[in-house]
């Protein structure tokens, strides 16, 4: 007798699943408006970034990741933030994909002190290596 599902189909069996990584990111940057854009990928199941990945120091980008990823990516509401008025540069980095089951749609930026800081603590992530800016 065959496995079904509830639709009368055949039930997938465990070896036909596939799994999907933790961490499965793409991240686009671009270092000024027209500027040429720069496209790296983050992937991780476990602790180790996967042969996939391509970023500069892709184990800083992980680890940034994994510190700062559920509440940058996920925000809880709250009260409006103050943030400096200050300028920190053109760059412009747009992340997608998924993050522990999660899909993601973030835009980071340099336009002020909220959005730099932002930026300095996924800086691994954008495109740069442990402390850097992001820039490449």
């Amino acid at each position: 007798m065959t496995a079904t599902n509830g639709a009368g189909e055949p039930a997938a069996s465990p070896q036909d699943q596939t799994t999907n990584p933790e961490v499965d990111l793409t991240i686009t940057l671009t270092e000024a408006p027209g500027g040429p854009e720069y496209v790296f990928r983050l992937v991780a199941d476990g602790q180790e970034p996967g042969p996939e990945s391509t970023l500069p120091d892709a184990a800083a980008a992980l680890a940034a990741v994994r510190q700062h990823g559920e509440a940058i990516f996920f925000p809880v509401p709250g009260p409006p933030k103050l943030c400096t008025q200050q300028y920190g540069g053109p760059q412009v980095a747009v992340v997608t994909g998924t993050y522990r089951g999660r899909g993601v749609e973030s835009r980071f930026s340099r336009t002020d002190g909220c959005e730099i800081s932002r930026w300095k603590s996924m800086a691994p992530l954008l495109g740069g290596t442990a402390g850097s800016t992001g820039a490449v």
